[in-house]
């Protein structure tokens, strides 16, 4: 595993930390391609996404849906399912973390990211429907799919047969992403949420969702799509009921935590392990990448959801597209800061068990303004009466990259800890020799456990956590059942129709390794796999901009969708008779 982290941490320094030098922070290509991509997409388009986001709830609700049009699942069938993709841990654990490290602020650049990641995913998907496969029998029944199309087929299609291989290599890419992003992360959080919460193995809970998984999947896009346009709704309904109830029940500090939210986004002073004093660039950091995460504009992924879609008209199913970045990180994660912020959990402490083998276990240093910093586990360290001195130590045990103050040997914290922690074999020593493997101390509490210690207070009883915990499980499962169609369409552009089987294997045995795998390995190779996929997509989609404004203005001069409604109204009235 040392050997897996060393590859990650790598990767991480290379591929997703890399960028242009700003003080003591780099900002990194990956968010400079993906916000300035957004912002010449916003301007090409006219800022479609305020001037059009009425008419894509509109064509959302299947008022202007023609059943005779090619494709194999309706207009909300498509959204459900992009929007089970998109509306999962990041909604849940990926505020949370936002926050941990970046401060309440974080949430504003959260914002920036959907916003111009409406224009972003409104293109990519106007560009998957016009250059989709559709075969010849078209047999929306077919477990394998009969509609195939995302970023693949717009490079190789869109801009010629010489880009092809920049077309494979996409495909590859995603193929592997939707293993980890889509798949590895998701187990891996459920796992670490109902091991928090109720002690369950990791083990178990990887062999349930693995099978749940593979029951829908094996489905095709048609039990897919069923399955999300029921899950999907519901699962959103119950979580933003109770993230309601408790902004409501706290109604007197919404303008406070709004005026905390704008206020720490570029001037931040606060945060547990966060930016510390003025490290405006940590902060936005933050906030743009699980924003980024989140809301997945630009990574490639929905298009390929939304290609299947029972349309003729590619602009129609952009419209639609447009509204995930909204709901996803404008309603979703926005509700999930309140609530944490509100019931001020974002910045305390908590009773903690510290497992000295533990994912969530590391090493920091103070730095300036005081921000923690990651450093390599010292071969031992010596700790007198439970101390660790803050102030600059060279090494401090940290849980959640957060510094724990005092170490005890008990779970009720009346015996400070004195002796040495062996850290290579997950030990500390106390000075009458006793072993220890987990020693415990108040700690940051950081990812999904954040959250549902924020509804834990927020909500009575233990009904708020309740609700983390189920939606949790039913997020982390839907984004995995919809991210097992976006590698599958990659597979079928690879190797065709025969490969779609074993890749959804292979998708299976994967959501098992994640449930068990250390999370900070998990989430980092998720970070790299993204970072790495969104490049070909977006060259391609900077490229193509011309032919998304040319589809745009057609589409709005001609208002196809009049007809569309009066196809609708027919094939009612067929259905009625």
């Amino acid at each position: 595993m040392d050997a897996i982290q060393n590859v990650v941490d790598f990767l991480n320094t290379y591929v997703v930390e890399f960028g242009i030098p700003a003080g003591e922070e780099n900002i990194p290509f990956m968010v400079i391609l993906l916000i300035g991509t957004g912002i010449l997409l916003t301007i090409r388009t006219g800022f479609v996404q305020i001037r059009r986001l009425g008419h894509g709830f509109a064509v959302a609700t299947g008022r202007y849906d023609d059943p005779d049009e090619p494709g194999d699942v309706t207009h909300f069938q498509a959204l459900t399912t992009a929007l089970s993709a998109t509306v999962g841990i990041g909604n849940i654990a990926g505020v949370a973390i936002a926050i941990h490290f970046g401060g309440p602020g974080a949430l504003f650049w959260m914002w920036v990211t959907a916003a111009v990641g409406m224009a972003t995913k409104y293109s990519e998907v106007t560009l998957a429907q016009r250059y989709r496969d559709v075969t010849e029998d078209h047999d929306p029944e077919k477990w394998e799919g009969s509609v195939s199309g995302g970023p693949m087929y717009y490079i190789e299609r869109g801009l010629g047969p010489a880009w092809k291989p920049m077309a494979v290599f996409f495909a590859v890419l995603l193929g592997f992403t939707a293993f980890l992003t889509g798949n590895a992360v998701q187990a891996n959080t459920v796992a670490d949420q109902l091991q928090t919460t109720f002690g369950v193995s990791p083990v178990v809970t990887g062999l349930v969702t693995a099978f749940v998984v593979a029951l829908v999947i094996i489905g095709g896009i048609g039990r897919i799509g069923k399955v999300t346009s029921i899950l999907a709704p519901l699962m959103a309904a119950i979580y933003v009921a109770g993230a309601l109830f408790i902004i409501l029940m706290n109604a007197g500090q919404i303008i406070p935590t709004f005026g905390l939210i704008l206020s720490e986004a570029f001037n931040p002073s606060a945060g547990i392990a966060g930016a510390g004093v003025g490290a405006f660039l940590v902060t936005m950091m933050w906030g743009v990448r699980r924003g980024l995460f989140s809301n997945e504009a630009g990574q490639g992924s929905a298009p390929i959801a939304h290609a299947a879609a029972k349309t003729d008209e590619p602009v129609s199913e952009g419209v639609v597209a447009l509204l995930e970045p909204f709901i996803d990180t404008i309603v979703i994660c926005t509700m999930t800061a309140m609530v944490i912020i509100m019931t001020g959990v974002w910045d305390a402490r908590h009773p903690t068990e510290i497992q000295l083998t533990g994912g969530d276990l590391s090493y920091v240093t103070l730095g300036e303004a005081g921000r923690f910093h990651g450093v390599d586990a010292p071969a031992e360290l010596t700790i007198q009466n439970g101390a660790q001195d803050l102030q600059g130590g060279p090494a401090l045990v940290a849980w959640h990259e957060t510094a724990v103050e005092v170490l005890y040997v008990d779970e009720a914290q009346t015996m400070p800890f004195t002796g040495t922690i062996h850290t290579e074999r997950g030990e500390a020593v106390a000075g009458d020799g006793t072993v220890y493997t987990s020693l415990y101390g108040d700690a940051a509490e950081s990812g999904a456990p954040l959250t549902a210690m924020a509804f834990g207070v927020g909500l009575p009883g233990t009904f708020g956590q309740f609700i983390v915990v189920t939606s949790v499980l039913l997020f982390a499962v839907s984004t995995a059942i919809s991210w097992s169609y976006y590698g599958d369409r990659c597979a079928n552009y690879l190797f065709g129709p025969k490969s779609i089987l074993p890749y959804k294997a292979v998708f299976v045995a994967m959501h098992f390794v994640g449930a068990v795998a250390p999370l900070a390995v998990v989430w980092s190779l998720g970070d790299v796999a993204l970072a790495i996929v969104i490049v070909p997509n977006l060259i391609a989609l900077v490229l193509l901009s011309g032919q998304v404004r040319e589809m745009t203005k057609s589409y709005f001069d001609r208002k196809p969708w009049i007809e569309n409604a009066a196809a609708h109204q027919r094939a009612k009235a067929r259905g009625k008779g």
